[in-house]
């Protein structure tokens, strides 16, 4: 079984986003364990990019932090590998296809799944794009997670026929950021992928708080949170991983 089908093993799935270097890698480390005793179930690593497109304010801000502090692909890999010394926990990249590009395809894919990475998102790359990524991930059994937006509904079967690891549903037009409201219909949009394939759906974009978690993990098999961490790590710097471990402990009380 891969490992990121574990992290749906138990019940809903709670997935903190972390953006990598922000404040600084050491505390990035930090926050990934402490993001696996407060029960977190996956992780995601977000590599920073100087563009981020799907990003709201808060992430955005954060990357534009790591890449000021000096936050590399490489010293992302590095870290990677201290964490896999101590953890199994499933972890997927989330970052931009030029990161990957740049980087060369096929050296990143090998590395992330040579140093442990289960998945890799790639938010810019629309379906029709995603083969020069996805054979390469295939090569190296690293799963290249599908985005499905709400306006995508013919697509979405399609999408899904051919998901790995899980299906990303955004829910809610726009960028990545804490909404008071989440409106479009999650539970139709989950019923499509399902009726194409078994695999897990994880809810994200928008959520913040343990009540919006607990609506979205009722209709999916997850929860995805990341502005409402980065905001934490953000407002606290160096003193961020105690407010995570209980941010996050409370997100994955309320969804199980």
């Amino acid at each position: 079984m891969s490992n990121i089908r574990k992290a749906f093993e138990n019940g809903k799935a709670f997935i903190p986003f972390i953006t990598c270097g922000d404040p600084s890698l050491e505390i990035t480390e930090q926050l990934v364990y402490a993001a696996e005793e407060a029960g977190a179930d996956l992780v995601e690593l977000g590599i920073p990019f100087s563009d981020p497109t799907a990003e709201g304010p808060v992430i955005q801000a954060a990357n534009i932090r790591a890449l000021s502090g000096g936050v590399t692909t490489d010293k992302i890999f590095d870290m990677v590998r201290r964490i896999r010394k101590n953890t199994q926990i499933p972890m997927v990249f989330m970052t931009y296809a030029n990161v990957v590009f740049s980087y060369g395809t096929e050296k990143f894919v090998k590395t992330a799944a040579e140093i442990g990475m289960d998945g890799i998102i790639l938010p810019d790359v629309p379906f029709e794009e995603k083969e020069e990524f996805d054979t390469v991930c295939k090569a190296h059994g690293l799963d290249l997670i599908s985005l499905i937006a709400p306006t995508s509904h013919e697509r979405i079967t399609q999408i899904a026929k051919e998901a790995n690891g899980f299906v990303y549903c955004v829910s809610s037009m726009g960028v990545t950021g804490v909404r008071s409201e989440i409106s479009s219909d999650i539970g139709s949009m989950v019923a499509l992928v399902k009726a194409a394939k078994d695999i897990p759906c994880a809810v994200g974009f928008g959520i913040s708080t343990p009540e919006q978690a607990k609506k979205m993990a009722d209709l999916s098999d997850g929860a995805i949170v990341g502005s409402a961490i980065v905001k934490l790590c953000g407002a606290y710097g160096k003193d961020c991983v105690p407010y995570v471990r209980e941010y996050i402990r409370s997100m994955k009380d309320a969804i199980r």
